[in-house]
């Protein structure tokens, strides 16, 4: 009884550790685009800081009285956020890039899948294989090919560098098969005798059916390639006009002062902000698309 008690306490200190860990960055996140400069270097005012007036030197610096440069700390913040980095630009080309990515991988992973898991043709495991092999495949192991590639093409410093790479998702792929087996095939069936095209099945009978397991790749695919840094890094080298959110946010940090914590919390708020609000909004629908297709 005493082993089974401590077994439980030892789990809930493990999972309130690992979830203090998670929450912290965001806590810090959050009660540092509140505060100001002053606050954030001497470590005090708790979370929401005092929210005493203080004056904006830049502001002042432009020829401003003190008056009209006296703001909040958290409007501080947030304005120069807004100011000091097309910030609204930067999420604008997130918007363009995942969702070209996601509905691209959406045509291309449906009927693939579909034939995966429904049509009967030879050497269709082998295939199915490959797509598991694929699985296993680092992106940075295949990035240098993929960047010399766009290169010769005279694509890099373009959305379609930022796209292209990525329109074909074997976790896709993979995921959409796993739902499509779950399918009776009497419906497909009954569609066949209804006089439906293979094409038109995939898209009239099985998408409906997979909305929620969309949904579910869609979290995966719009936060892997929404955070993506490295990718964007590479084929972005001088037109800010394309920086996606993270890169945005690193050329931010470099044109400011090293000591503007306020500023970049905010910053970073203000881009994560979109991704935490779709997942609320699409939780149930996240978690019944998971459980569909058989991943636990």
């Amino acid at each position: 009884m005493k082993t089974s008690v401590h077994s439980e306490i030892l789990k809930h200190v493990i999972l309130l550790s690992g979830a203090a860990i998670v929450i912290l960055p965001f806590y810090l996140m959050i009660s540092f685009s509140l505060k100001s400069p002053a606050e954030i270097q001497s470590i005090s005012g708790g979370f929401f800081g005092a929210q005493e007036m203080m004056i904006d030197r830049k502001c002042v610096k432009r020829g401003f009285t003190e008056e009209k440069c006296s703001m909040l700390p958290v409007v501080y913040n947030f304005r120069a956020a807004f100011e000091e980095a097309p910030l609204l630009r930067y999420l604008l080309n997130g918007v363009i890039v995942t969702v070209s990515i996601f509905l691209i991988q959406i045509l291309i992973a449906l009927p693939c899948a579909y034939a995966l898991a429904k049509l009967k043709f030879w050497g269709r495991d082998f295939v199915f294989g490959l797509v598991l092999f694929c699985l296993l495949i680092p992106v940075h192991a295949i990035a240098l090919p993929l960047y010399l590639m766009l290169a010769k093409l005279g694509l890099t410093n373009t959305y379609a560098a930022l796209v292209i790479p990525w329109t074909i998702s074997v976790f896709g792929i993979f995921l959409m098969r796993q739902f499509f087996k779950t399918v009776p095939d009497d419906l497909i069936n009954a569609a066949r005798m209804d006089g439906m095209s293979e094409f038109n099945i995939v898209w009239q009978v099985m998408l409906p059916t997979a909305i929620p397991a969309l949904l579910a790749f869609a979290i995966f695919s719009v936060v892997a390639h929404w955070n993506d840094y490295y990718w964007p890094r590479i084929v972005i080298t001088g037109d800010k006009d394309l920086m996606t959110p993270p890169l945005g946010l690193r050329m931010f940090k470099s044109d400011m002062d090293g000591n503007e914590y306020g500023p970049m919390m905010a910053a970073s708020l203000v881009i994560v902000t979109p991704l935490v609000v779709a997942f609320l909004l699409a939780q149930r629908r996240f978690i019944e698309g998971i459980t569909l297709t058989g991943m636990k």
